[in-house]
């Protein structure tokens, strides 16, 4: 199974569907958002929520989402990146609420050869989520450093430094 693409791999315009997608639970909002420090009444107070907001319920935490969006595109995008260089932008789009399923799907909008090294060169994408209604909810931008194949070859091929089992 293929983890990542070779910079020769991707395509201008070319479009990766990540699957599967992800049901997000009031757990994993609540979770991120105490691990993270990001106590905000908004994402943690289902009363404040309800009573105060527009929304009239918890809003689950953006940067939870975009951390699923980003972690959904490894696999299809970033599994064979030397770097992650920038991130140039990031819109939060609209709400996602507990019991909401995001999906995601990268798009190739550029690539460009290194100037300094021969071996690898960088890939400028969109990653895009939306609920299980086709709602998108988060668009952002980045730049990722990927290798070449001869960079991948040279470093043990498609799976670099997995064990053989003993005998």
């Amino acid at each position: 199974m293929q983890f990542g693409r070779y910079f020769e791999e991707f395509e201008v315009g070319a479009v990766y569907k990540h699957w599967p997608g992800k049901t997000v639970t009031e757990y994993d909002d609540h979770l991120f958002c105490l691990l993270t420090m990001n106590h905000h009444p908004l994402h943690m107070d289902a009363n404040y929520a309800e009573k105060t907001t527009d929304f009239g319920r918890n809003v689950v935490v953006g940067n939870y989402v975009y951390s699923l969006l980003l972690g959904m595109s490894v696999p299809d995008v970033s599994g064979k990146a030397i770097a992650n260089l920038e991130v140039e932008s990031l819109r939060h789009v609209a709400p996602t609420f507990h019991g909401d399923t995001i999906y995601g799907e990268t798009e190739v909008l550029d690539k460009t050869p290194s100037k300094s090294k021969d071996d690898r060169g960088v890939v400028y994408v969109e990653t895009r989520g939306y609920k299980q209604d086709g709602t998108v909810v988060c668009v952002f931008r980045r730049k990722v450093m990927v290798p070449r194949r001869s960079y991948g070859e040279s470093r043990g091929g498609e799976q670099p430094g997995r064990p053989e089992p003993k005998s």
